[in-house]
């Protein structure tokens, strides 16, 4: 399952981290609608907006269909058939879908019919680990592998087909398939458009973690098709929905579990071998570092930053009993990127507008 995200960046950067190519080859942005209901934030829950990306066919007929726009909506899918005045009024929990009935629900059957795809943004999500004859339940970040490239200057608009892969250089986004509606008020109104997250059953390296995942679609052509409704039918859409492996993951303070907590601190690795949380250092550090100088607080340039030179583990090592082994390859690359990151003088860094 998927009850809790992450997407802290702030608008031009979330912008920039969605550059694509559309269907003539050409290097994009995509466009927002409703920009100002985008609120960062390291601790999304259901009921919450959320970023998603979903086809410009969906507003403008007679549009390009591979042509995106970023609109935020509310997580759990409110169906366009509900009567009531009210959202919250619904007796159902959407915020989630399982692809195994996901054509045996008209709440989701009748949208996902209509070509209403989307992809949900996030740094990544989070899930919790029930520790064996205990009430404990162990929090976990998990996310796609980074890989950092050259450093790339400026990050500003591109200029050149050379440049376009200079727009983004940092944290790749987590993309999940998501369903959306749009519900129109019984008494007259503003629409107000909604989504759920598709899931499936956990890939081996998350499965002693929770035994569902969302679908995440690992790669720009994957993104494609499942966006692209106009061109790319339900049945060969829906062949995209599988478990994958390409995934890393690192333990969490229980500061995430109250919705409430909305800070870097949410991210930041913990020590499973030790009682208490570790004080930040190496990696752990590095990344809470590169997550407030991403965020809209940002730490202030002039602050002098203590080298640390200790890179904790991460990933799943950190799994208790678990049978699988270390993914190594995902953690070496994320502590590279961070370390890298940190390394970047400030005057690199645009500063983010809101």
């Amino acid at each position: 399952m998927c009850g809790r995200t992450s997407c802290h960046l702030p608008r031009d950067a979330l912008t920039r981290a969605c550059a694509y190519r559309d269907r003539q080859g050409q290097p994009r942005l995509p466009e927002w609608r409703d920009p100002d209901k985008y609120r960062p934030s390291y601790n999304k829950s259901p009921q919450s907006d959320s970023p998603v990306l979903l086809s410009r066919l969906h507003f403008e007929k007679g549009a390009d269909s591979s042509e995106r726009i970023i609109a935020p909506m509310r997580w759990g899918l409110v169906p366009s058939w509900f009567k009531e005045d009210d959202p919250s009024k619904l007796q159902f929990n959407t915020s989630n879908c399982r692809s195994d009935t996901i054509m045996e629900k008209r709440s989701f059957k009748v949208p996902l019919g209509k070509g209403r795809r989307c992809v949900v943004l996030a740094d990544g999500f989070y899930e919790w680990q029930r520790c064996q004859n205990t009430s404990h339940r162990q929090p976990y970040f998990i996310y796609f592998p980074q890989i950092k490239t050259e450093k790339s200057g400026s990050i500003g608009a591109a200029s050149s087909p050379e440049d376009w892969e200079k727009v983004w250089d940092n944290w790749r986004l987590l993309t999940m398939a998501g369903i959306f509606d749009c519900w129109e008020p019984p008494q007259g109104g503003d629409c107000l458009y909604s989504y759920t997250i598709i899931t499936v059953d956990s890939c081996k390296g998350l499965n002693d973690i929770h035994h569902r995942m969302p679908a995440i679609l690992d790669g720009e052509e994957a993104v494609s098709k499942w966006l692209d409704f106009g061109e790319v039918s339900t049945q060969e859409a829906l062949k995209l929905i599988h478990p994958t492996e390409n995934i890393t993951f690192h333990p969490v303070s229980p500061v995430v579990n109250n919705s409430r907590n909305n800070t870097p601190e949410c991210l930041a690795a913990v020590d499973l071998l030790v009682k208490k949380e570790f004080k930040a250092s190496g990696s752990s550090q590095k990344m809470l570092q590169w997550l407030a100088t991403k965020s809209p607080k940002k730490e202030d340039p002039k602050t002098p930053q203590k080298a640390e030179p200790d890179v904790p583990q991460w990933s799943s090592q950190f799994l208790q009993k678990s049978p699988f082994p270390t993914k190594r390859g995902g953690a070496r690359l994320l502590e590279r990127w961070l370390k890298q990151e940190k390394e970047e003088e400030p005057v690199a860094k645009r500063p983010h507008n809101q």
